[in-house]
């Protein structure tokens, strides 16, 4: 997703989710409702019996977020989605596929209109959507993705409920083998400590968003061999003050703001951050600006992602490699 416009979207609600969503989906990432990772029957609670069988799976597929659109290519199903979120972007063929609206604007009207077998959504969308789709008779599949377990369990869930029961297991299994290639590569060198942004008005340092202890990202960071030093806040994101910026003293700044520039030109993330020169990682040339989508969405992505931060965190246990 846009990540920024779904944040944005949500402030002045209690909490900021994903994307990462989606993120995006970000994304990354909106109001939390009812959250806790995925447990084993998470398919049947959701409507989708863990023992569907291809024969019996969905031949028209709609994705409300990005991470799911993700999930679907990963297991081999995104040939059947017939239409995603304003906020897919992955794989590069969804552009080509119809769009139904944002996180809390789905056009319920177009999702009907598509007559889908299946409609897949994340648990922060559920509070806005689901209860009309089911009004709709549209059968709904809801995940979770809140933290690293969570975002497998997805995998897996996604797999079940498409008929690619395998193929789900298989993706998850690879996804989690990524993330310990990662932690087993940093475990031994020093916890640097990291402030993630994930939300900020363009080319200033106002309205700052990190993510914290519980989400995801915050995972992400400690798995490449980081420590994430936002104050904790009950959703996994958290406001900051510019003030709290300077008194946490972060040695790695990642800024993940994904939203674009008001006049649509690339702004100098160097030069916002440098209104906090007394920082560390300001100091030190170590803030780091990511723009890829991907990296705030619990998708199947989040061993690439965990690789990147480490990259960033800790340059010396890649060094010789291309």
């Amino acid at each position: 997703m846009r990540a920024g416009a779904a944040f944005k979207n949500q402030r002045g609600r209690r909490a900021l989710a994903s994307l990462f969503a989606s993120l995006a989906c970000a994304a990354l990432l909106v109001a939390a409702c009812g959250r806790g990772d995925s447990d084993a029957d998470g398919a049947s609670r959701a409507g989708v019996a863990p023992s569907e069988s291809a024969s019996s799976a969905p031949a028209r597929i709609i994705s409300l977020s990005p991470s799911a659109t993700e999930i679907l290519h990963g297991v081999g199903a995104f040939d059947r989605v017939v239409a995603v979120s304003d906020y897919c972007d992955y794989p590069p063929e969804v552009k080509n596929l119809p769009r139904i609206g944002g996180w809390q604007n789905t056009n319920l009207e177009r999702v009907a209109s598509f007559r889908p077998d299946l409609v897949i959504l994340v648990e922060d969308q559920a509070a806005f959507v689901k209860d009309k789709l089911d009004a709709l008779g549209v059968r709904t599949l809801v995940i979770r993705g809140h933290t690293l377990e969570g975002t497998f369990a997805a995998i897996e869930q996604v797999g079940v409920g498409v008929g690619r029961e395998r193929e789900g297991r298989e993706l998850a299994a690879k996804a989690r083998a990524e993330v310990e290639e990662v932690r087993a590569r940093v475990r031994d060198l020093p916890r640097r400590r990291v402030l993630c942004v994930v939300d900020r008005v363009p080319g200033t340092l106002r309205d700052l968003y990190a993510a914290t202890e519980g989400s995801f990202i915050s995972q992400l960071i400690e798995v490449a061999g980081g420590e994430s030093i936002a104050p904790p806040a009950a959703s996994g994101w958290g406001k900051i003050q510019k003030e709290a910026v300077v008194s946490l003293d972060p040695e790695i700044i990642i800024d993940l703001m994904m939203q674009p520039t008001p006049n649509a030109l690339s702004e100098d993330t160097q030069a916002v951050w440098r209104e906090l020169p007394h920082v560390r990682a300001v100091r030190d040339g170590r803030v780091h600006p990511l723009r890829e989508t991907w990296l705030i969405h619990p998708s199947q992505f989040v061993g690439p992602a965990a690789r990147r931060f480490a990259e960033l965190i800790h340059p010396e246990a890649f060094a010789g490699e291309d």
